[in-house]
């Protein structure tokens, strides 16, 4: 057990405010680690934030749009401030502003989806690494899908930029690990969420998903984050560069 102690670590989950990120960030603080609950609007991030105290934890709640720059210096510099420090980075926040064909996508869409899915993360981990560079090492987990893999039918630039997080993974994983920064991602398969609802509460979709499942049934949110608490963790200390696919067998 002590090799999943986060006592003492800082950790920053973004899109914090519900489904796989809040199940993270809980599953974290459950684990020792102060919890930085990240995303666009305070008061989901407050419920969580109170449920972390009530069962124990520590946790704080900071706005931050990951598509926007100018947020993401800002939370930064909060976090300098605060604590100094940064152990753990979980890239969560995701959008997915276009349902249908890419002939029919548009450039807002791209745009919109590119600069949170892609820039977001990827300034959002150069920032945290800079701490983690300082201070001896860290972990950092991307939240990509299995998209990245195989696209979805009408869920193509979705699906492009999570192929792009597989690869920034990686890029990221071989040049920082002479600093002790590990960074993985975690592709989840369907799963039982508000940003999923088009999929999940769609009895003629679910028709067609659910077979491809050989578990036969979608995720719920709270299993994505025994997979990030591995990967933040010492029991992973020699784990880097790699995508944990939970996805109850989707890509087997």
């Amino acid at each position: 057990m002590d090799c999943f102690n986060l006592k003492g670590k800082i950790a920053l989950v973004t899109g914090a405010s519900r489904g796989i990120g809040e199940a993270i960030a809980k599953l974290l603080a459950i684990h020792g680690a102060h919890i930085i609950l990240a995303s666009r609007k305070l008061e989901g991030l407050r419920r969580v934030e109170e449920e972390i105290i009530q069962a124990g934890g520590t946790a704080e709640s900071l706005v931050c749009h990951a598509g926007e720059m100018d947020q993401i210096r800002g939370l930064f510099v909060k976090i300098e401030n605060c604590h100094e420090r940064l152990d753990i980075l979980v890239n969560n926040a995701g959008t997915n502003p276009f349902f249908g064909d890419v002939l029919s996508a548009d450039e807002k869409a791209w745009d919109k989806t590119c600069d949170v899915n892609l820039k977001g993360y990827f300034f959002m981990s150069q920032y945290a690494a800079r701490f983690m560079q300082k201070t001896g090492g860290g972990a950092i987990v991307n939240v990509a899908s299995v998209n990245g893999v195989r696209p979805a039918p009408l869920q193509g630039i979705y699906s492009i930029t999570k192929a792009g997080i597989i690869a920034m993974t990686q890029s990221f994983a071989k040049e920082l690990a002479p600093y002790r920064i590990r960074v993985n991602a975690l592709l989840p398969g369907v799963t039982d969420t508000k940003f999923a609802a088009a999929l999940t509460q769609n009895p003629d979709i679910l028709k067609v998903v659910l077979p491809t499942i050989p578990m036969g049934r979608i995720a719920k949110p709270e299993e994505m984050a025994g997979a990030v608490l591995y990967l933040v963790s010492d029991a992973a200390s020699y784990t880097t560069g790699i995508c944990l696919t939970v996805d109850g067998g989707m890509l087997a």
